[in-house]
């Protein structure tokens, strides 16, 4: 009696690790609202985002971090895909905040459409 005793506590213990893995995979991971991301990944920050419905176009005063940004690629922010168009000034290490890496300045992104939840 005390194999099978000791048996249910092994056979609740695996199903009690499936059920606290089944939310997390089933829950879409929350996207930043300062980001702009590619393939799910975040590769960009934002600064003064205004949205032109009208243009169907997104003027950022500055991306930040955007080192791993692929410019002709379409990328996604907040509930948009977008595709950048022009970039006023790019600087590759800003001396005065090294740590936002590379720094594009007065960006302009075409609307391409919404993203899919």
């Amino acid at each position: 009696m005390s194999t099978f005793a000791g048996g249910k506590p092994k056979e609740s213990q695996p199903a009690a690790v499936e059920l606290t893995s089944k939310p997390s995979s089933s829950e879409p991971q929350p996207r930043e609202d300062d980001a702009i991301y590619q393939n799910g990944r975040v590769v960009a920050r934002v600064a003064d985002p205004q949205v032109d419905s009208e243009a169907k176009e997104i003027r950022f005063a500055e991306l930040s971090n955007s080192d791993e940004l692929l410019l002709p690629d379409e990328c996604e922010f907040q509930k948009y895909t977008i595709m950048v168009q022009r970039i006023a000034h790019a600087t590759k290490v800003d001396k005065a905040a090294p740590h936002k890496g590379r720094v594009l300045r007065d960006v302009v992104a075409e609307i391409l459409g919404y993203r899919e939840h």
